[in-house]
């Protein structure tokens, strides 16, 4: 093939290129002057490989072209493209060198339509934005622990379902209250706003959760609607947005007091609240069982230390009594020890003095007060300890566990010899052992009945 290059110095260069170098320098050609394009077609005789390719025909009125998605890129579309479909492509001009066909190489495909809602989109967001719509300084404090929950949605999809689940679960008490409306469609936004300004009418819940189930951009488009926008910023109950799957954003999102990522962590987040005060509960609960488990057992420790060292209470005070008697005894021995050594002396003053009879008389006198007083004291110390020793008895009958096993009471413990003080600590079939005031005996638990 000829063909002619005019060069700067306007000579004519004749060269003949092969048919691989003519296709090659065409597919240049079309890489340098054409990058990332958008075009807008009606999919025809669409394929899918088993190597995850995807092949087809882009085409209107009046033309057709070849295109090809690779694995790689169409794994993104997460839709099912189909023959007749109207969509926008963004893609690369290029030429297969093989059969000399040019085709396009599918970096991304959408539905026809999505970039002008996009655009819609962004133009709504910035107007709401600038109106105040989005302030946090207009956002309302959502209830941790509500009474009552509404929840705007459809009442035939499944998010109805997961939510009414997850709330019966983590809170049985609270009341939940449907705005029933549709979702998706012409009529969608003026349902949701009609079933949140009823919502706020009727006063019947705490807050609101404003949700649908996942989809594309056009099955969300009514969240990102005006009327939605402002029922939900005019809303004096606190409302919770929980749109499509974690990674949508609606609207509706940037307006609510607040976001979840799905319907179901709507629920979860609605009740956090009852939910860690159960668990606090749980936690000073078993706080507070184990330390008075741990007081009992150290009382019990106490009461055996004590039994060992207690004979018993009547010997002891048998005891206490055989001490005082040889007290006593000891002090008349000591007295009589002294009249003695005093009738001693006054023989022998009779006997050295034979004519003083007053002094000696005086002596007598002295030796029989100071004896009498001697009595009265060691009489009102013997009362005394008397006294202390009775009512040493009386506390350490009280306090002697024979004596409480004594009024019909009993000590009932596992096979460990822990004391059993409740009735969920003990399972059919389980053993035990009863201690009562004469004796042992074990049993087995045939029968219980817990009550609070």
């Amino acid at each position: 093939m000829n063909n002619s290059n005019i060069n700067k110095d306007n000579e004519v260069n004749e060269k003949v290129f092969s048919v691989s170098e003519l296709n090659r320098l065409v597919k240049d050609v079309l890489h340098s002057n054409f990058s990332l394009i958008w075009i807008k077609g009606e999919i025809s005789g669409f394929s899918s490989y088993s190597s995850g390719h995807w092949y087809f025909k882009l085409k209107d009125k009046e033309a057709q072209v070849d295109c090809v998605m690779f694995a790689g890129k169409n794994h993104r579309v997460k839709w099912q493209p189909q023959n007749g479909d109207l969509v926008e492509v963004q893609c690369q001009v290029s030429i297969y060198e093989a059969n000399g066909k040019y085709q396009l190489i599918i970096d991304s495909l959408q539905k026809a339509g999505l970039g002008e809602l996009f655009e819609k989109y962004l133009q709504l967001k910035n107007k709401l934005k600038q109106d105040g719509l989005f302030d946090d300084a207009s956002k309302k404090n959502i209830p941790r622990i509500p009474k009552s929950i509404g929840v705007v949605t459809s009442p035939d999809g499944a998010v109805l379902k997961d939510i009414i689940t997850t709330l019966s679960r983590r809170n049985k008490t609270v009341s939940i209250v449907i705005y029933p409306t549709l979702v998706q469609g012409e009529n969608a936004p003026e349902g949701l706003s009609n079933a949140i300004k009823i919502a706020n009418t009727r006063r019947e819940v705490d807050t609101l959760i404003v949700c649908r189930g996942g989809g594309s951009i056009e099955d969300l488009w009514s969240f990102n609607s005006e009327i939605v926008a402002n029922a939900i910023f005019k809303s004096e109950l606190p409302i919770i947005s929980a749109v499509g799957h974690e990674t949508d954003f609606t609207i509706a999102d940037f307006v609510a007091d607040e976001r979840a990522a799905t319907p179901t962590a709507a629920a979860e987040l609605i009740s956090e609240g009852l939910q860690e005060i159960k668990e606090t509960i749980s936690f000073y609960n078993d706080k507070i069982t184990r330390l008075l488990e741990d007081k009992i057992n150290q009382a019990i420790i106490k009461v055996d230390f004590l039994e060992k060292r207690l004979v018993s209470p009547l010997q002891k005070i048998t005891n206490q009594k055989d001490l005082l008697l040889s007290f006593q005894r000891r002090m008349d021995l000591n007295i009589n020890a002294n009249l003695t050594i005093y009738e001693q002396k006054i023989n022998y003053l009779k006997i050295q003095l034979l004519s003083p009879n007053d002094a000696i008389q005086d002596y007598l006198e002295k030796i029989q007060n100071f004896s009498n007083r001697l009595r009265v004291n060691i009489t009102s110390q013997i009362k005394t300890y008397e006294t202390k020793m009775l009512a040493l008895e009386q506390n350490l009958y009280i306090l002697n566990p024979k004596t409480v096993l004594a009024r019909g009471y009993s000590i009932v413990t596992n096979i460990d010899k822990k004391i059993l003080n409740d009735s969920k600590n003990i399972n059919v079939d389980d053993n035990i052992h009863i201690t009562f005031h004469n004796g042992h005996a074990r049993a087995k638990i045939t029968d219980k009945n817990s009550k609070s």
